[in-house]
């Protein structure tokens, strides 16, 4: 079904098998969201590739903006100085929970660290703001009115967070001892240091990219578009930057960067093709 966008943004197609209302299993990326000093060409920008409206809440920390896609909440921006963006600046995951405070117990326990205690985010869900032995931050998630994105793994949505770090093997262990996650080898690029993580169940939740050229360690947020050349035209028009597309293992893809210099992917993944009568689900 094709629905309506923003004039000149990215086409973006429903699948009812991405459409997320339960708060997802421990560990699972479930929100993100990104600090941006102008909310007005923030909105903008992110309108014209993804075709998002917004809805603003208020919250006990100032306002905050839910991205919109037919409906559903997919990401949200918050205000923050020009101070705060300096330097390299990259979309916020949030990885899910039934209990915020024993997660930050288990997250310092495993050698992580506190930046900002649990709190209610509004009556969305209890959060925390932590960080990895490693340095990467990221929030925990417990979903009260909101399980997180509602809407995942289609054109225009999160399709997947990845850790790039100079850190590998403490990034592993931690990830492990804490969430759980098995760590399988990537057997399609053996040249390259990658990790997958995966859910006790087996579901693939992101990997872990050893980078001994990165000065710090980031989770990396990648969007699902339906045509990555397209969204690259359309970034550059915006006032955003764009490396030429390249095809890669799982699909084609670009980096990118919003007006502010927030970094992030978009990938166009090949169609699903079944094997047999049975349905598969990414």
């Amino acid at each position: 079904m094709l629905t309506s966008v923003a004039p000149g943004s990215a086409t973006c197609e429903g699948d009812p098998m991405s459409e997320i209302s339960t708060n997802q299993p421990f560990g699972t990326p479930t929100w993100i969201d990104l600090g941006v000093p102008d909310l007005d060409r923030a909105k903008a920008f992110y309108r014209a590739l993804f075709g998002w409206e917004y809805e603003q809440v208020s919250t006990a920390s100032g306002p905050l903006v839910l991205c919109l896609l037919r409906g559903r909440r997919v990401a949200a921006l918050r205000p923050v100085s020009a101070a705060d963006v300096e330097g390299e600046s990259w979309w916020h995951p949030y990885l899910a929970t039934d209990d915020c405070d024993g997660a930050v117990r288990r997250i310092t326990d495993s050698g992580g660290t506190l930046l900002a205690p649990p709190s209610e985010l509004a009556d969305l869900a209890r959060t925390a703001v932590v960080a990895d032995p490693v340095g990467a931050r990221f929030s925990l998630w417990q979903g009260r009115t909101l399980p997180g994105c509602e809407l995942v793994n289609e054109p225009c949505t999160l399709v997947r967070n990845d850790l790039a770090t100079p850190a590998p093997e403490p990034a592993r262990r931690f990830y492990s001892d804490v969430f759980g996650f098995t760590l399988d080898g990537n057997d399609a690029v053996p040249d390259l240091d990658f990790t997958f993580l995966r859910r006790p169940d087996g579901h693939e939740i992101g990997g872990i990219f050893g980078t001994p050229q990165a000065t710090a360690s980031r989770w990396q947020t990648v969007f699902e578009v339906a045509d990555t050349d397209e969204l690259v035209t359309l970034a550059r028009g915006a006032g955003g930057t764009a490396d030429a597309p390249e095809d890669a293992p799982y699909g084609r893809m670009a980096a990118l960067t919003d007006p502010f210099g927030t970094a992030f992917s978009v990938i166009t993944r090949p169609p699903v093709r079944f094997t047999s009568s049975e349905p598969s689900a990414s």
